[in-house]
């Protein structure tokens, strides 16, 4: 396991780690690459099918290729045992993030899992299938950095543990300490503005301090719309 990126959010008073530990992929690589896998193994060149009908699939080998249509815009619709969220992509400053984010939603790799960590007035952090924090695709990737915007209260990020390591688990921000991070996390969407009441609730959950939220938060499925 990767030691985690520690981070002082502005305005706590300790320091916390918003980090993805390691999940001991034998070859890291780039979104872009041009195979991923499916659950028996065997290596495809195919994105995950865009009607959600692709077999659920959690272990990969490679980051997909390139599945996005270019043109098109993509929302993310979040639903949670304590509301939905929509979550307007940004392919437009993170393209790698968000093609490999729509992929993994679309082989259902986030359905039925449980966020494992939430800070009040921070982020409630998900996309580890094991609910541990150290799960992950089986894949890394690079930052996306130079076209990001500042962070704000239902923004959408990666989360890692250092530079270029993404693979995942993302986080979405709760509250100001989360909207003060530095710029060192890939930011990929925000939560529209009608359902930030949404995200309030799923903030009043959070841990004072660190840790799992005061009561489970559940993501029963993630599925993408293109338009």
């Amino acid at each position: 396991m990767r030691s985690p990126h520690v981070l002082l959010a502005a305005g706590a008073a300790l320091a916390l780690t918003l980090a993805a530990c390691g999940d001991n992929a034998s070859n890291s690589a780039a979104a872009g690459a041009t195979t991923t896998v499916t659950a028996s193994g065997g290596p495809v060149t195919t994105c995950a099918k865009a009607d959600g009908s692709s077999a659920k699939t959690q272990q990969f080998t490679a980051a997909p290729p390139m599945c996005l249509q270019a043109g098109k815009k993509y929302t993310a619709t979040v639903v949670t045992n304590h509301g939905t969220v929509h979550i307007a992509l940004r392919d437009d400053i993170a393209p790698n993030t968000v093609n490999s984010f729509v992929n993994l939603a679309r082989f259902h790799y986030f359905d039925g899992t449980t966020c494992h960590r939430a800070i009040k007035n921070f982020v409630v952090q998900c996309g580890d299938p094991t609910a541990t924090g150290t799960g992950g695709p089986g894949y890394e990737f690079d930052d996306e950095l130079t076209k990001i915007e500042p962070y704000q209260i239902g923004s959408l990020a990666m989360a890692n543990s250092g530079a270029n390591t993404n693979g995942s688990q993302f986080f979405i921000i709760t509250g100001s300490d989360g909207a003060a991070l530095p710029p060192k996390y890939t930011l990929f969407g925000q939560v529209a503005a009608a359902d930030l009441k949404v995200v309030g609730a799923l903030d009043a959950l959070g841990n004072p301090t660190d840790g799992p939220p005061l009561q489970p938060i559940d993501i029963k499925s993630i599925t993408i719309t293109e338009s």
